[in-house]
């Protein structure tokens, strides 16, 4: 099939018997799961095994998913590539910052693991410029490690643990996705962005409506879409509840590549012309308008011209999405000869330093100086509430994936979700301005980028004699994860907290400099727990040893950091009580020996003190049984809560977590693909 030829797209119910019997009409999603699969049939909602070529870890989560490795009792990494980027913590208001610095180096150097130092770039954008590759898959302890679908890679995130097996060599195993193809045609028009896309299928599916899927882009639209353009909407599908976006390699994938001086990693990808999907959705760029999510959520999502008029007071370009050379040169093309406005303070991330420089040399970067904007260095920043937090009950415009209560560092925060266009046409006008409005604007040509700074910057393996002989330095801040026990016969138990609806891992592990600066302590990051919702949800959690969490739907949306999980591990909580989960954070529970039991429908809500009895909650994990039964005080007659695990779900459960798991030989390490 010609590059950018519209193929044809077979709409029906899913299908599992007829993907297996005919593998030559397969997905893209399904080409590279089968490439890799070690154990498990791509059958959606079961368990599959496979072999990652890639881990991305990030130092937030580093430090825990390190020691974490180091349980293993494995020599070094036993995938081709890992990396780890330090992006996230550097700001070093003490020393706590410099410690896990420290570690995270010597446990590379010990390990095999390459390292990016702090200030060297955030790690979506480096792994996209150095080490992407069409056909395989990377796994990250990082939700957004998706961006690198962009590149035609199965690229999906998970917790620090999952992640820590996987790099040990016992691969990754999780629920066979669905796959849902996303056809683009049309062409978008002046002040209409790639985020635009992404913020069009948010609107559609909410935060919640793409958990278990994989969006697989198609269409004509794609030979004008660049690779920066579809890290964008790769990046943020995952605000969806998604497990990623993939996107074919093709001749947009070649170029960049070959702009990277790495053309000999592109290889042609693509679906089959029968391929067989779950769902199929359409998307004309050329209907689009400028989008923007409201406080919130990434899923409050309207058209820029409906909003009130709405001033504001600070606006924000750049974090893991819309920090490439395009996205900060459309801003500075748009600010070129003028000034922000009096009342804006705008401050402008790139995402490495290969951007830096290539903004430099294009004199972006001074069209962004004069035009009043603030530069900061190639870090995850105010993303993750790390500076430039905002007024407290003002709006906060922002290039960013994620609009989360309090994620800003600021806990009355009012931050609004956009494209480059919208941020830098309010920027003028000092409240949000719809960019279409506004004339066509000339972006300064990138010119050819010297990556030779970036190889250096990023170590290298060293040899094997060096490596055994490396001494993994760990200062007091730095405490191995807490250990779980298996799932108990008998519990009894009180509620310790009910929340509500998309409470995101943010909520019991916070953003920002204090919060973020101690995980790697659990005991220190428990403080934090809830803090926003609840301040003595910690000192009830310590008085009553433990308890039971009672939530809404999709709790545990957002980041990856399984801290979220291994904190309840840590007070003593045993079991959580939600209507649904996110993705990730239900495999954080498991893997940390929670167990996360679903509310009937049309059940009543539970009270913080009700007591709470379980009578043969271990036999029920064992046997394979749908629920389990919990007496709760003041009700006359038993909640019987859905466990829907699968049947490696449950065995992870009876072992006391995911470590316990392997440490009994519940999954060997290895040595071969699964044969299809």
């Amino acid at each position: 099939m010609a590059e950018g030829a519209t193929r044809a797209v077979v709409q029906v119910p899913s299908q599992s018997a007829q993907r297996n019997s005919n593998l030559m009409a397969d997905s893209l999603t399904y080409k590279i799961l089968r490439r890799h699969l070690i154990a498990g049939e791509l059958t959606p909602g079961t368990d599959i095994t496979v072999r990652p070529d890639q881990i991305l870890i990030e130092d937030a989560t580093g430090t825990m998913a390190a020691m974490q490795f180091e349980e293993l009792g494995v020599d070094s990494v036993q995938v081709p590539l890992a990396v780890m980027y330090v992006d996230h913590n550097v700001l070093q208001i003490d020393d706590k910052n410099m410690q896990d610095h420290r570690y995270l180096r010597t446990f590379c150097e010990r390990y095999g693991l390459r390292y990016s130092p702090a200030g060297h770039g955030i790690s979506h954008y480096i792994h996209l410029e150095r080490f992407t590759r069409p056909g395989e898959i990377v796994l990250g302890a990082d939700s957004h490690t998706s961006t690198a679908g962009a590149t035609g890679m199965f690229a999906t995130g998970a917790g620090g643990l999952e992640v820590a097996v996987a790099m040990g060599g016992y691969g990754f195993e999780f629920p066979c996705p669905r796959v849902v193809a996303v056809e683009l045609i049309g062409a978008l028009g002046n002040g209409v962005e790639p985020k635009d896309i992404v913020l069009e299928i948010l609107k559609r599916y909410g935060v919640r409506g793409g958990r278990g899927s994989v969006f697989e882009f198609h269409g004509s639209a794609l030979e004008h879409l660049s690779i920066t353009g579809r890290a964008t909407i790769a990046n943020m599908i995952i605000e969806t509840g998604a497990t990623t976006a993939i996107f074919p390699s093709d001749a947009q994938t070649r170029l960049w590549l070959e702009q990277q001086q790495r053309g000999f990693d592109f290889e042609t990808l693509n679906a089959d012309d029968d391929a067989v999907y779950d769902d199929t959705i359409t998307i004309d760029l050329s209907e689009l308008v400028p989008l923007i999510a409201v406080p919130h959520s990434p899923g409050n999502v309207l058209p820029v011209a409906e909003l009130p008029d709405t001033p504001l007071s600070q606006i924000c370009v750049g974090s893991s999405v819309n920090s490439s050379y395009d996205d900060l040169a459309t801003v500075a093309a748009a600010l070129r000869g003028q000034t922000v406005h009096p009342r804006i303070q705008l401050t402008v991330t790139p995402g490495s330093r290969q951007i830096l420089r290539t903004i430099i040399e294009s004199g972006v970067y001074q069209d962004l100086m004069d035009a009043g904007a603030r530069m900061l260095e190639p870090v995850c920043g105010p993303c993750v509430g790390i500076g430039q937090a905002p007024l407290q009950g003002a709006a906060s415009l922002r290039t960013f994936n994620r609009n989360f209560p309090g994620r800003s560092g600021t806990a009355e925060d009012e931050v609004y979700l956009c494209s480059p266009s919208t941020a830098a046409a309010s920027a003028l006008t000092g409240r949000i301005t719809d960019p279409s409005t506004r004339a066509p604007i000339e972006m300064r040509p990138a010119g050819v980028s010297d990556v030779s700074l970036h190889e250096t910057l990023i170590t290298q393996r060293l040899p094997e004699k060096t490596r055994l002989s490396t001494v993994v330095e760990r200062g007091p801040n730095l405490v191995p994860a807490p250990i779980p026990e298996p799932v108990p016969d008998e519990l009894y138990t009180r509620v310790l907290i009910t929340v509500g609806d998309d409470i995101s891992s943010g909520d019991m592990a916070p953003d920002g400099a204090i919060a973020m600066s101690v995980w790697s302590n659990i005991a220190l990051c428990a403080k934090f727990m809830f803090a926003r919702h609840d301040p003595d949800f910690h000192d009830r959690a310590q008085e009553w040893g433990g308890g039971i969490i009672v939530a809404g739907e999709n709790y545990g949306q957002g980041s990856s950091r399984e801290h979220a999980a291994l904190i309840p591990v840590f007070l003593g909580v045993r079991v959580i009580v939600a209507r649904s989960y996110a993705r990730i954070h239900r495999r954080n529970l498991i893997a940390a020996g929670i167990a996360p039991l679903l509310l009937p429908e049309g059940s009543r809500d539970l009270k913080v003190g009700q007591q709470c009895s379980f009578s043969g909650l271990r036999r029920a994990v064992l046997s394979g049984s749908p629920t389990a039964r919990v007496d709760v005080e003041d009700l006359q007659e038993p909640i019987s809560l859905r466990m829907d695990f699968t049947d490696g779900e449950r065995a992870v459960l009876a072992a006391g977590g995911l470590l316990a798991h392997i440490r009994k030989g519940g999954r060997g390490p290895v040595t071969e693909y699964h044969s299809v």
